[in-house]
């Protein structure tokens, strides 16, 4: 389909091209992020930068250094999970539309369930943790389970279902924080009162700071 779509576009514009080849190239990676490996995608990147010179040639004459880098460029990215990388070769219009790289994909491997697991064994720590939800378990602890991937945000111990667990502003109400998802984490009971009485602590000594 690609070499398809770069031979259609012989004579169009390199903006024109990208845009053609984004949506192809980030469909068919994040469909096959969790079966493949980083070093396929790799050897998929390489073949269509292959395609990519051909294609530049084939508007420039015989290449050169010259002329390639005014298709492409090196450069550093910022992925989607937050990382930076270096990479080589960018094929990038003056404007900054990039093609996007099919190893810029993150692989997410899909865990199995538990052989012993059922939606009805009231393990509702692994169901929740696993899909951010669960039976009889709000939909907020459920989620903050899943972001924190089963553990407490406090003593870093994983939740058991028989812990008794409370939602923490990890900022205070009466300090000013907010009641937004961004501002919440799962902790088991007592070490909600722990980071209770700590915050009270912090907020007295700094009471005590302004008085003087």
């Amino acid at each position: 389909m690609i070499k398809g779509v770069i031979k259609q576009h012989k004579t169009a514009p390199q903006s024109a091209l990208i845009s053609k080849l984004n949506p192809i190239i980030r469909g068919w990676s994040n469909y096959y992020s969790g079966v493949v490996s980083m070093e396929t995608f790799s050897k998929l990147d390489n073949i269509i930068w292959q395609m990519l010179r051909a294609w530049t040639i084939s508007r420039c004459g015989k290449a050169s250094y010259e002329k390639l880098g005014n298709y492409f460029h090196k450069g550093t990215v910022k992925l989607s999970h937050g990382k930076e990388r270096q990479e080589s070769w960018l094929f990038k219009t003056k404007d900054g539309l990039q093609l996007w790289k099919h190893n810029w994909t993150q692989i997410v491997r899909h865990t199995l369930i538990r052989p012993d697991a059922t939606l009805y064994d009231g393990n509702w720590t692994y169901w929740a943790t696993r899909k951010g939800q669960a039976i009889d378990t709000p939909n907020r602890v459920a989620k903050l389970l899943k972001k924190q991937k089963g553990r407490c945000s406090w003593c870093g111990q994983y939740f058991a279902p028989s812990d008794l667990v409370e939602v923490d502003h990890i900022i205070p109400r009466n300090h000013g924080g907010k009641d937004e998802y961004k501002n919440l984490q799962l902790l088991h009971r007592h070490c909600h009162d722990d980071k209770t009485a700590f915050d009270n602590a912090n907020a007295v000594s700094l009471t005590m700071e302004q008085s003087d």
